[in-house]
């Protein structure tokens, strides 16, 4: 167990309409698993090898989605409704990840900031 006195991550929380379609779509991109208390208004998805516990301080940073009734899509770039967060998720190819990745429901933006 580790003695380290600083925090660590534990989890990330995203603001959603529907945390059991967000999910599901991350679980299935990520390779995640969705935890079995998970119900319509709070997700969470446990990685590979376990999140992080108070008897396992080294587990993974777990991901989790929470119903928010009003929420507003964001506008990115600019708009009226910034984006508050965003994940960057990395892959070794980009054109092999992406049919999966668009199958599993995700949208192309037309602003690539990288490309």
């Amino acid at each position: 167990m580790s003695q380290d006195p600083r925090p660590r991550l534990d989890l990330v929380i995203l603001d959603c309409p529907d945390p059991r379609a967000l999910g599901r779509f991350y679980a299935e991109v990520l390779g995640w698993e969705i935890e079995d208390s998970s119900d319509d208004g709070f997700t969470t998805l446990i990685p590979p090898g376990g999140g992080v516990t108070p008897d396992r301080p080294d587990g993974r940073t777990t991901l989790a989605f929470q119903r928010i009734d009003d929420w507003v899509e964001p506008t990115w770039p600019g708009g009226s409704h910034p984006q508050q967060v965003h994940l960057d998720l990395s892959v070794p190819d980009i054109a092999a990840a992406e049919p999966a990745i668009i199958s599993a429901g995700a949208r192309v933006h037309e602003h690539q900031p990288s490309t």
